[in-house]
């Protein structure tokens, strides 16, 4: 594989440039990067976008520095109305440059494009969205290089439910959180510790994510979305060197299928207008800003219901599924198939389903144990070379997981939302269409040897529930939903053989 480019886009720069401390992970993307000879560039463009600060020190400082990166030229002759066809309307000089970053990532300039800007994100996904999952947030940059050149054994799979007291207040992933509270120790005393508050954790050698829960009612929360069963996510924290292993997507789904399980009417949290990355994943799942409170805490809401996804015909399916997540359309309109999945994979892509108490007790013995990365993600992406061809956005996926090992085995065990599919011809198509959501090394990647003449399918989704139980062959048999044989390849399931199936996943939500 050719090495990787990565485009960083003015905001990342000038966080990195000015007069305040180089963030840790922009140093740890800097560092993995020149360490395994990636190329990190800035466009020409930013010039333009630094010359118009209008601090001028800060200006000639940004400016001098810029020779310590390789320079992307513009494309001769691009002008804006070209840009505006293609990336939509640009109203501010900024506009312009954020549409030349998009394009310079379109043409094959650089591989990835690194912003902050949530704007520039959303103007991908709107414009371009198979471009968009090659825009990233630095956290996830870092952590596509650590995948791709540095797999490594990531311990955690499961979200623990825990009482704030199990928590030593000692931890330094509180650190932060003190800078910008005063109280901090004394709130988490007072109202975490000693009223026993729930709290969602993931451990590995140490706490790396952390969700503090409340349930409120109409009478007293600062919601405004009416309802009268309410969870608060009072406290939302991933430890910095853990940004990147989509901890934040792991627990957001905890919290989501929690509240919509549960018969919650609305879940919601406070942030603040810098953190960027959260509020950019809540908003892909359907949370709004409803109302700001002493002036710098955003209120982000989402309203959830019990009654079945509504959607008319002329909808994208996957938009109405993102937005409602995790339930999602059901209606005649909506096609569905099966897609068998081999144990491996299965494992790679729904690690919580995975009955390892064999295979960990062989890692410790030395058995076994290589370099595996855990599917965090809520968006996720399978490869197969299945000659189906999945067009319908939204359409409901049915993993099948095949003979196995380990239990399930021969079963449906998951739900998934079709977004998109795209033919990799080569290991770099590979490694660009998986970038933003891979669990997939180089080595990985390669020894699929896609060409042209043998593409691989990518095919994104969204993790959308788990049967409760898996159903079993025997039971898809006997409600005619298989033959005598389960699908070998992707299969379409009819409309008769979609109702049967539905009721059998015992699903929570969802319909």
């Amino acid at each position: 594989m050719n090495s990787q480019n990565y485009l960083i886009d003015t905001n990342v720069f000038i966080g990195l440039e000015d007069d305040r401390l180089v963030s840790g992970e922009v140093a740890n993307f800097l560092a993995l990067a020149n360490k395994h000879s990636v190329g990190v560039f800035i466009h020409e463009a930013a010039k333009e976008d630094i010359a118009r600060d209008t601090n001028q020190a800060r200006r000639a400082v940004s400016l001098s520095k810029l020779a310590k990166f390789q320079t992307l030229r513009k494309v001769r002759g691009l002008d804006e109305d070209e840009l505006s066809a293609r990336f939509g309307n640009l109203n501010k000089p900024n506009d312009v440059v954020d549409a030349t970053l998009l394009h310079a990532l379109e043409g094959g300039a650089a591989d990835f494009l690194i912003t902050e800007d949530r704007g520039l994100h959303a103007r991908a996904r709107r414009y371009a969205p198979q471009l968009s999952r090659r825009v990233l947030f630095i956290a996830d940059a870092t952590a596509l290089l650590i995948s791709t050149f540095e797999p490594v054994a990531v311990p955690f799979r499961y979200v623990e439910d825990v009482t704030a007291n199990e928590i030593p207040l000692t931890d330094d992933i509180f650190d932060s959180l003190r800078e910008g509270y005063d109280g901090f120790d004394d709130w988490w005393r007072q109202k975490c510790v000693a009223k026993h508050r729930q709290c969602w954790a993931v451990f590995d050698e140490q706490l790396a994510g952390l969700i503090v829960r409340k349930e409120e009612t109409a009478e007293d929360t600062d919601a405004t979305l009416s309802g009268e069963k309410i969870l608060k996510i009072c406290t939302f924290k991933v430890r910095p060197e853990k940004r990147g292993t989509k901890l934040g997507e792991l627990l957001l789904k905890q919290a989501l299928w929690f509240a919509q399980s549960n018969g919650y009417d609305v879940i919601y949290l406070t942030t603040k207008a810098e953190q960027e990355a959260l509020i950019d994943l809540l908003e892909y799942y359907g949370f709004i800003h409803t109302t700001t409170l002493d002036e710098i805490e955003l209120v982000f809401e989402k309203q959830l219901s019990r009654d079945p996804v509504k959607a008319d015909a002329h909808d994208n399916f996957y938009e109405v599924a993102r937005t409602n997540y995790p339930r999602f359309y059901t209606g005649d309109e909506v096609p569905a198939f099966v897609v068998p999945i081999k144990e491996a994979y299965h494992d790679t892509l729904f690690p919580e389903l995975k009955d390892d108490t064999q295979g960990d007790l062989l890692s410790m013995m030395g058995v076994g144990a290589g370099p595996k990365r855990p599917g965090n993600t809520i968006r996720k992406v399978y490869l197969c070379r299945s000659p189906a061809k999945l067009t319908v956005p939204g359409s409901l996926v049915f993993f099948y997981k095949g003979v196995s090992a380990l239990s399930p085995s021969q079963a449906i065990t998951t739900v998934g939302i079709f977004e998109d599919m795209a033919l990799a011809c080569s290991t770099t198509d590979l490694m660009r269409l998986t970038g933003g959501r891979s669990v997939y090394s180089e080595d990985a990647l390669r020894n699929w040897e896609a060409t042209e003449d043998r593409p691989v399918k990518v095919i994104n989704f969204l993790l959308a529930a788990y049967a409760n139980p898996s159903v079993a062959l025997d039971e898809l048999r006997a409600a005619a939903i298989f033959g005598n044989h389960p699908p070998q390849s992707i299969s379409r399931l009819d409309r008769r053989k979609l109702d049967a199936l539905l009721p059998l996943l015992n699903l929570e939500f969802g319909t």
